[in-house]
């Protein structure tokens, strides 16, 4: 699993990488103004909808239904199984987006009534709205494929596919923009084609490893189809809470001054990159794992399983949480602050940073702990909880925004991951499902004392090595920062090989 976990973590690496090569773009060409802000909302309108039917919901109950077919009937019954979900996910994605385009002013004025009086704003954001949101059939459709790849322990070819999502946005910023209105528009263009180039990478993949199956053909509910579909209503319910916060956050950002939502996207960006290279990684090598070894009658290799799962999550997250709240202005001007957007404006976006950082951790263990549930096939339990945290943040953030404007409202977003994640831990101990062993419970105290060594470091270098006021050069700035992550790791990785936290027969091993 620790091999399934580097593999998957170094291709989303990889992708988050050239991701900030296309936000370094998207600041220098549009800043954190209109523009800006429209081209985010419609991005995040499809995104939303991804992860609704996508990734989150739509594995959780297909992965493990796909795995048990596949071990216990075979190869073609479980293509069968694809081919049909595939062709229902076609069917019922195809009305949702058509709807969505032809409502798109509804959709909008709810989501953002702040911009309402706003008729440029937000007849632009619905423009750029109806550009993208057919990237949600091409995208969603593309979960599935990948599903079918990482139950065959095929996850490199599915984790390297949203390269091409980075890849068309920076070639459409400068191949499309001479051609259209705006370079917003241009982008949004670049993300509906980069729908489709995944797809088509996956399927191909797919075919090559023998398991290519029918996008679409004829409609047929079976039995196997509706245990999926039944599994998948609680996750969707789920999901649909957890997209509701993050409609909230757009919502509530929307009656804030202009460059709200770009400050918070691209703080966001920053602090994606650990959560999808560590909190993705883990969650998605961790459910076929324990999917398998729970139906294969093996509790105790799933008990491990789980606690090294976690124990690497931590390993890796604390020290990345902690160097984001205190390289935080360093990591926005270096990545950010050209062109377009001012120094005032990065000021804004590493604040958020800070706020994102805080809740790090818990995000990565709610990757962590929720396939605990979804192994075993409740994907009730993480909605009852969605619930809650949904609440939670709501109120965080109406109380929030009142003195911290959009720093609030990641705040917010934080500490409810933090509630989040404290409610299925404490549900899967009292059931029994989960108990940090002995190893586990040994290396906790080790690993936050390394990150605190760590951090006491960057935070004492930070004046010497970049000096923000009199680095003005794109290089300078570069190098400064490249000075204290050499620094920050060393420390860190020096530190914990002092405490006995990370030895280096362990790190050999997971590196074979």
């Amino acid at each position: 699993m620790l091999k399934n976990v580097l593999t998957i973590g170094g291709w989303t690496f990889a992708s988050r990488i050239l991701g900030f090569a296309r936000d370094m773009l998207i600041a220098a060409t549009l800043g954190a103004g209109p523009l800006a802000d429209a081209f985010f909302i419609a991005l995040r309108l499809p995104n939303l909808f991804r992860r609704l039917f996508g990734e989150g919901a739509f594995n959780a109950a297909f992965v493990p239904a796909f795995t048990g077919t596949l071990t216990l009937e075979g190869p073609k019954r479980a293509r069968e199984l694809a081919a049909r979900m595939s062709t229902l996910m076609t069917l019922w994605l195809s009305l949702i987006v058509g709807l969505g385009m032809l409502f798109m002013p509804q959709i909008m004025a709810v989501l953002t009534p702040g911009l309402r009086d706003e008729p440029l704003r937000f007849g632009l954001v619905i423009e750029l709205s109806r550009i993208t949101f057919p990237y949600l059939l091409f995208i969603c459709l593309t979960a599935l494929v990948s599903g079918v790849l990482n139950a065959i322990d095929k996850f490199a070819l599915a984790a390297g596919a949203p390269l091409m999502f980075n890849m068309f946005a920076i070639v459409s910023l400068f191949a499309l923009t001479p051609f259209v209105a705006t370079p917003a528009h241009a982008l949004a263009w670049g993300t509906m084609l980069s729908g489709i180039a995944q797809l088509v990478l996956v399927v191909v993949a797919c075919h090559r490893v023998g398991m290519g199956f029918p996008i679409l053909s004829w409609p047929r509910v079976t039995p196997e189809t509706r245990r999926v579909l039944r599994s998948m209503l609680p996750g969707v319910l789920g999901a649909s809470v957890t997209q509701m916060s993050l409609a909230i956050d757009v919502f509530i950002a929307s009656l804030l001054p202009v460059g709200a939502i770009s400050f918070l996207t691209y703080a966001d960006r920053v602090a994606q990159l650990p959560l999808g290279v560590v909190g993705a990684a883990v969650g998605t090598a961790l459910l076929p794992v324990l999917s398998r070894q729970l139906r294969g009658g093996k509790p105790l290799s799933a008990h491990r399983s789980m606690n090294r799962a976690i124990e690497l999550s931590l390993a890796l997250t604390l020290p990345a949480a902690a160097a984001l709240i205190v390289l935080a202005a360093p990591i926005v001007l270096t990545l950010f602050q050209r062109g377009a957007l001012s120094v005032a404006d990065a000021e804004s976006v590493s604040w958020a940073l800070r706020a994102y950082a805080v809740g790090l951790p818990a995000f990565v263990l709610i990757k962590a702990f929720s396939p605990g549930f979804f192994a075993r096939g409740d994907t009730a339990t993480p909605v009852k909880v969605g619930i809650a945290v949904v609440a939670v943040n709501l109120a965080l953030s109406l109380f929030l925004t009142q003195f911290l404007q959009h720093v609030g409202i990641a705040l917010a977003t934080s500490l409810a991951a933090w509630c989040n994640a404290g409610l299925l831990l404490a549900l899967l101990g009292r059931r029994r499902h989960f108990r940090a062993d002995r190893r586990l419970r040994r290396n906790l105290w080790r690993l936050v004392v390394a990150t605190a060594v760590m951090a006491a470091g960057l935070a004492l270098a930070l004046p010497l090595l970049f000096p923000l006021l009199g680095w003005s050069t794109g290089i300078m700035r570069l190098a400064g920062l490249g000075l204290l992550v050499v620094l920050g790791l060393v420390l860190y990785f020096g530190s914990t090989q002092a405490l006995g936290a990370l030895r280096m027969q362990d790190l050999r091993r997971v590196r074979r």
